[in-house]
């Protein structure tokens, strides 16, 4: 089969195109003929050696896929060849962990594509206890845009942050993948939602998606403008960037109000005042990728029209170096797709 293999750490150029062999389904896995491939962020941290350096090489990337049943393993049941699937981004990989409540603080989850070989191939496969029908009815493209954003996206506003409806909710990167749907999901919620971007070139793309105020981060005064609009604080964010934007978070954040901690695009450390959170009496609470129940939840807004997949640009799984040199320069609106058909 054709995939796209890294052979070393380093830059984009350490990908490349080329023939391995098909992965055969063990007991209790689908062999998936993959149709198309999200890209995500962490795929660019994960090439360049910041989140797993005992890899394996040669390696797959990417934990993102849709596609069709070609094989069933031994035992496998409630699946047949010719469905349209897909799997979860990260799952329990111990047959004996069902996950429990956390599917992602379980103690054998692994995000695929971190240390087990990913989607960016033509083929995989996938245990059928973490693998969900397809029933969005969606382009394979579109359909590949959503497992990791949709399901860290449901989890991060619905679950962590009990967004409701009414609520004043403030997302930070919202062009990005997940900072799109996350807008998406917030408004499906029936929530107000302002947005932080880097530049202006991205205000119609959020503003389409629904986003009632856009404030531009680098303006001296964004952290007022939130404020004001608020009036005073909103009741949540979700702060995808970490570092010293955690400060900042907090204080755009209402007293009594969440702090929804997901990401270190900014850094791996913070430092906070610490009265900022005891005295006003706001809570940080940190989050990952969601449960089965959680991107189940997250298709149907799908299927019913009230979250829509972003699909910026397919790539070829050829063009893999053009591709994930636009990942690194975070240029797209929404997501970005390997298209494998």
């Amino acid at each position: 089969m054709k995939a796209i293999v890294m052979t070393k750490f380093g830059d984009a150029n350490v990908l490349e195109t080329r023939e391995v062999e098909k992965p055969n389904p063990k007991e209790g896995e689908l062999l998936i003929r993959i149709e198309a491939a999200g890209l995500n962020r962490l795929d660019h941290y994960i090439r360049e050696g910041g989140v797993n350096p005992d890899i394996q090489f040669p390696f797959i990337l990417g934990s993102d896929a849709v596609g069709t049943v070609v094989e069933l393993g031994e035992g496998v049941t409630g699946f047949e060849v010719g469905e349209r699937v897909m799997p979860m981004p990260g799952y329990p990989t111990d047959a004996s962990d069902d996950g429990g409540e956390v599917m992602s603080a379980s103690p054998s989850y692994l995000i695929r594509g971190i240390a087990e070989n990913g989607a960016y191939a033509e083929y995989m496969t996938a245990p059928a206890r973490w693998t969900l029908k397809d029933h969005t009815g969606l382009p394979a493209a579109e359909a590949a845009t959503l497992p990791m954003p949709l399901v860290t996206a449901v989890r991060a506003v619905k679950i962590v942050g009990e967004v409701k409806k009414g609520d004043k909710v403030l997302i930070h990167a919202g062009a990005s993948g997940t900072g799109s749907t996350m807008i998406q999901v917030a408004k499906a919620l029936g929530a107000e939602v302002a947005v932080t971007l880097r530049s202006e070139s991205k205000t119609e793309f959020v503003k389409k998606l629904g986003a009632d105020l856009v404030v531009i981060s680098s303006s001296p005064d964004f952290v007022e403008q939130v404020k004001e609009w608020s009036d005073g604080g909103v009741d949540v964010t979700v702060d995808n960037l970490g570092g010293q934007s955690l400060a900042q978070s907090l204080e755009m954040t209402k007293p009594l109000g969440v702090v929804v901690l997901m990401g270190n695009i900014l850094g791996l450390e913070s430092t906070i005042p610490v009265r900022s959170v005891f005295f006003p009496q706001r809570q940080i609470r940190g989050t990952m990728m969601g449960n089965v129940a959680d991107l189940e939840w997250g298709l149907e807004q799908v299927r019913q029209g009230k979250i829509k997949p972003m699909l910026d640009r397919t790539f070829q799984l050829e063009e893999a170096v053009e591709a994930h040199n636009m990942l690194k320069q975070g240029a797209a609106s929404g997501n970005l797709v390997f298209d494998i058909q």
